[in-house]
């Protein structure tokens, strides 16, 4: 099977599986885990900031953001495909009783024009607005990349109006190997960064959120809350350790796997997609006349995986288990199975 539904299928390397079998754990609800302590000692030093905390989701590390940021009945902003409102399960309104305020970007992309635009006026008729929340790259964006002139013009709007602001940065590690810009440099502008280990890096578990100590401080607090409290962790922090050390040049395979198969499906009479478009490791691609959700299942029986993401849109997304040979199967597959 050729998976290109996401790139979360990853699984661990027989040299990270190794790692993490030699993994010294402790209880890390007691903070004596000195394998997750020297994981979040490098993650919070490659971001430049003060502090990380070591969870076991994206999700939950987005969600503690917000609820670190914000009190009920606050305003967050948010791109109005966003991560956090589109596939969190609600959890804005359920666990930190914010309401989500939307900005229609370009592919996940909005301005800091567009953040001055939908600010409310000072007035209790109005709920307080309180956060900022930017995501890079962007999922639904095809895995667009936010220009760092952008975020630090929208920083500038958030210091101004005493904002707070968030990243989503479940594959800034793709940002920044796209880019050559360093994970420090993306991470300067924001007060919380939420970022992944278990997408195009290949570990198997777990997110972390870096920020000040006394964000931190507040994060372990809802991190526990919302069930994020782990004992011997150390086992799967030494994967995404490994990860983090070994795996994140090899995100440019994955970008130019990306860019082959975006040129290959161009080819096709029927499909519709502008390899341009493609930035990193994200592709996605509309049928003409075919149903996405039918052209999926018989790619499922040709031994291709992809998502259906919309009536007549599909995503794949190259990753470290699909090797440049397959991908370039691929367009053909989709051929014969659009004949089909």
């Amino acid at each position: 099977m050729i998976d290109l539904r996401s790139d979360t299928i990853t699984k661990p390397t027989p040299a990270m599986r190794e790692a993490m079998a030699k993994a010294e754990v402790g209880d890390d609800v007691f903070g004596d885990d000195p394998t997750v302590n020297a994981l979040e000692a490098y993650v919070a030093e490659l971001l430049g900031k003060e502090e990380a905390v070591y969870m076991p989701s994206g999700t939950m590390t987005n969600q503690v953001a917000l609820r670190v940021h914000t009190e009920p009945g606050d305003e967050v902003i948010l791109e109005s495909e966003a991560h956090i409102y589109y596939y969190e399960g609600g959890a804005p309104a359920a666990l930190s009783g914010v309401m989500c305020r939307l900005i229609k970007g370009n592919e996940g992309i909005f301005s800091a024009t567009d953040v001055e635009r939908v600010l409310r006026p000072d007035n209790y008729h109005f709920p307080k607005t309180k956060l900022v929340c930017l995501e890079n790259t962007h999922n639904r964006g095809g895995g667009r990349i936010f220009p760092l002139s952008e975020i630090e013009a929208i920083a500038r709007i958030c210091q101004e109006r005493n904002l707070k602001l968030h990243l989503d940065g479940a594959r800034l590690w793709n940002a920044c190997a796209a880019t050559s810009i360093s994970e420090a440099d993306y991470a300067k502008p924001f007060d919380t960064v939420s970022i992944c280990f278990s997408k195009g890096l290949g570990a198997p578990v777990g997110s972390a959120l870096v920020g000040s100590q006394e964000l931190m401080k507040r994060a372990r607090r809802f991190c526990k809350m919302f069930g994020g409290g782990m004992r011997q962790a150390g086992i799967i922090a030494a994967g995404a350790l490994y990860a983090l050390k070994h795996h994140r040049e090899r995100l440019l395979e994955d970008h130019l796997n990306a860019k082959i198969l975006a040129k290959g499906l161009q080819q096709i009479d029927g499909i519709a997609i502008d390899p341009e478009d493609v930035q990193t490791n994200i592709v996605i691609f509309q049928t003409k006349a075919i149903p996405a959700q039918t052209l999926a299942q018989k790619l499922q029986e040709k031994g291709v995986a992809l998502l259906a993401i919309g009536s007549h849109s599909l995503r794949a997304v190259t990753n470290l288990m699909v090797t440049q040979e397959q991908i370039q199967a691929v367009p053909e597959l989709v051929e014969a199975a659009m004949r089909s």
